[in-house]
């Protein structure tokens, strides 16, 4: 199972320092992909609550801190060589489907090869309003981002007219260097999620943040997806990816909040989080993603320490 990491790109130490120390640590340490993600604003007042946290009207604190992830992602690849570029994930309902083509082309032009595009269709109504996008039909307009851009990445001359989105006939280039064009998961949690994934995917990026019986169901859909496919594509043509969050209690507190089970990925010791990644390796896992919390206590030095523990126990 191959282990990526979430840059330090939110919160109070989203810095360039600590940034470019991450960066080229983990890719000492070989660690096969770093991962931005998209985060417009922080609701003050939010319509809906934190996903995960039905009664949880506030969000995490680092999101009034977040760097752009595309910006960040072409800084990533100036100053790496070898290791994988991703995003988990990019709402590409807030962005111009050309734009965003020729952005990730860009990456992954001047990184030779190494972009990894993660897409959703975003949650927040926040985000959906400051956005300027309706709501409403936002599967549907995700359907024709996704064939605009391979419009764009694989034909000579691009030529779309849709119900969201038209482009006259036109030359559109440079194209990336991978072929027919960088990979792309798809993240979500319905359905819907997984038939985009079948049409125009090649992958799926799914989150551990609820219990495993949520995720097992979650699993069941992204394999079922395939079946339903008719024979056309197998289990080998996608890549199932899942984002994750480990911590490691620290203090007496923590250790003692509840005598309930703790999330997954979460734990006293190491060996704790290490046997959920050992399950999500039982379930034939093609890449984890972990994303430690860059908040106030935070030490680049000590997550990559931390990281590679937990990297054991996914080989």
């Amino acid at each position: 199972m191959k282990v990526g990491l979430v840059v330090p790109q939110a919160g109070v130490n989203a810095t360039k320092e600590n940034l470019i120390t991450f960066i080229h640590l983990a890719e000492r340490e070989g660690f096969e992909s770093l991962w931005v993600y998209d985060r417009m604003l922080y609701a003050i007042n939010p319509q809906q609550p934190y996903p995960g946290t039905p009664d949880k009207r506030e969000w995490p604190e680092s999101f009034k801190n977040v760097l752009d992830p595309l910006t960040t992602l072409a800084f990533i690849a100036a100053n790496t060589s070898k290791v994988n570029l991703g995003t988990c994930i990019i709402d590409m309902i807030f962005h111009n489907p050309i734009t965003l083509t020729k952005e990730f082309t860009t990456i992954d032009i001047l990184s030779e090869g190494r972009t990894i595009c993660g897409f959703g269709i975003g949650w927040s109504k926040d985000e959906y309003l400051a956005a300027n996008i309706p709501y409403e039909k936002r599967g549907e307009r995700a359907d024709e981002i996704l064939q605009v851009m391979k419009k764009v990445w694989t034909d000579d001359i691009v030529e779309f007219n849709g119900d969201f989105y038209k482009i006259p006939k036109s030359i559109i280039g440079p194209k990336p260097i991978q072929k027919p064009h960088p990979k792309i998961l798809l993240g979500g949690f319905s359905p819907k999620t997984f038939e985009r994934m079948i049409k125009y995917g090649d992958g799926h990026i799914g989150v551990l943040a609820g219990s495993f019986e949520y995720f097992t169901n979650s699993i069941k859909m992204f394999n079922d997806a395939i079946e339903k496919s008719s024979g056309r594509r197998n289990r080998k043509d996608f890549d199932l990816t899942i984002l994750t969050y480990p911590y490691l209690f620290t203090s007496s507190s923590e250790n003692d909040r509840s005598s309930h089970r703790p999330p997954p990925m979460t734990g006293r010791t190491i060996d704790e989080i290490g046997s959920d990644l050992s399950k999500l390796k039982s379930f034939g896992i093609d890449r984890v993603i972990l994303a430690v919390n860059a908040e106030k206590d935070y030490d680049v030095n000590e997550t990559i320490e931390f990281v590679k523990e937990l990297r054991k126990f996914c080989e």
